[in-house]
């Protein structure tokens, strides 16, 4: 079988690099001149995992993760022709707008004209409708991928306040997620841990919940897209398993947690260590993380969950908060924590001695840890008291105990 044809990534409108496929079904990234002569070597230039080098490298991971995961998965795959590990054809047909500012094709992107069409009330109703049958609304115009289990739809946000659907590698802007009709409410209750993160200042990510047709949606503003001066700007990123190159797949798709092999919070505070610009205020709000996720019962914070942000081709910083649903509140969900919090694996267990503990394994000073807990506590606390989400929430009822079993437990 021949080889296909290389892959570009560019970055920003340059090639920084080169994905190749010379034995299958291993992906290699060579970067380019240009980047090599632009920034020191060993940044993390597309990934952590990827620090910049002459010599090519495996990116068969990180490349494995900006691929959806479960039926999602296998229905872009059918629709393309492809098997599910076909890594590099997936990216061949959908990699022009994926998670992050990288655009990875076969030919420069300047030579494809990017589109969208709108959406009318019926054509989003229908969409919605059709996840099952394309994930993501990703059709034959379409060049898109985003990672994840969950029933999403990318969108873009029209000037007048409508929806369109990206064509050609047309960036996105939004993503719905439709409500599981196994587990009904867990986009509302999404949405309220959504305001309660940006309470405490942990995300910037702007949230609405719409009615589309009999489904309830949560639609999210993408924090890796940029509005800048009335042009659309992608922001580079990636998730902790991308970062540390570990294969959501692995261990029969259990690797994204610590418990199948994945990443752990430690490893995330190493990354930021290293790579961070301002690595002490990192590893303070990745300790405010570890405590919302605590007060507010996800399970799945996984390594899919939690993502850096490359402010520069040098650094990285935690993105965001994005997807923050209360698993708690859903007895079959997941109780044991994705990453495990100082030793202590059960999630309702987890007292602030084992946060405390936790930092300590991070060489954070103990003084630091112990005020970005209580600020993190104090923000989630006001902001229910301010009634930003209903007082008389489960959400609201649920943080405040564990606020309660936390501090007591110090």
């Amino acid at each position: 079988m021949a080889r296909p044809e290389p892959l570009g990534v560019w970055l920003d409108g340059l090639r920084v690099a080169e994905l190749t496929q010379e034995r299958w079904p291993e992906v290699r990234c060579r970067y380019s001149e240009e980047a090599l002569g632009r920034w020191p070597l060993n940044s993390p230039v597309i990934s952590c995992s990827l620090p910049l080098q002459a010599r090519p490298q495996d990116a068969s991971a990180f490349c494995r993760g900006m691929l959806p995961e479960g039926q999602a998965l296998q229905t872009l795959a059918a629709n393309a022709g492809l098997a599910v590990n076909e890594t590099f054809g997936l990216l061949a047909r959908y990699g022009r707008d994926v998670a992050g500012a990288l655009v990875i094709a076969a030919q420069e992107p300047q030579r494809r004209e990017p589109d969208v069409e709108p959406y009318t009330e019926e054509t989003l109703e229908a969409a919605v409708d059709e996840l099952d049958e394309y994930p993501l609304g990703a059709h034959d115009d379409s060049e898109l991928s985003l990672a994840g289990l969950q029933d999403k739809l990318l969108l873009v946000a029209l000037p007048d306040g409508s929806w369109g659907r990206p064509l050609h590698g047309r960036p996105s802007t939004h993503i719905l997620k439709r409500d599981d009709p196994r587990r009904p409410g867990l986009v509302e209750a999404e949405a309220l841990c959504l305001e309660l993160a940006s309470g405490a200042g942990l995300t910037s990510v702007d949230h609405r919940l719409e009615t589309i047709g009999e489904d309830r949606c949560l639609i999210l503003s993408r924090f890796d897209r940029a509005q800048e001066g009335g042009a659309l700007r992608r922001l580079h990123q990636e998730d902790l398993c991308q970062a540390l190159a570990v294969d959501p797949a692995g261990n029969r798709g259990r690797a994204k947690y610590e418990s199948g092999g994945g990443p752990s919070l430690r490893q995330a505070a190493r990354l930021l260590d290293a790579y961070a610009n301002d690595p002490e205020a990192q590893l303070d709000r990745l300790l405010a993380i570890v405590v919302f996720t605590v007060l507010t019962g996800n399970a799945d914070a996984h390594g899919k969950n939690l993502a850096l942000l490359h402010p520069t081709a040098e650094t990285v910083e935690l993105a965001p908060l994005y997807d923050t649903v209360p698993t708690a509140l859903w007895p079959k969900l997941r109780t044991d924590a994705a990453m495990s919090i100082g030793g202590q694996v059960s999630l309702r267990d987890v007292t602030l001695a084992d946060v405390l503990r936790e930092a300590r394994a991070w060489s954070h000073p103990r003084d630091r840890a112990l005020a970005a807990a209580e600020q993190t506590v104090a923000a989630l606390t006001e902001t229910i008291d301010a009634e930003r989400i209903p007082p008389d929430s489960a959400v609201a009822t649920f943080v405040r105990q564990r606020a309660r079993q936390l501090m007591a437990g110090s």
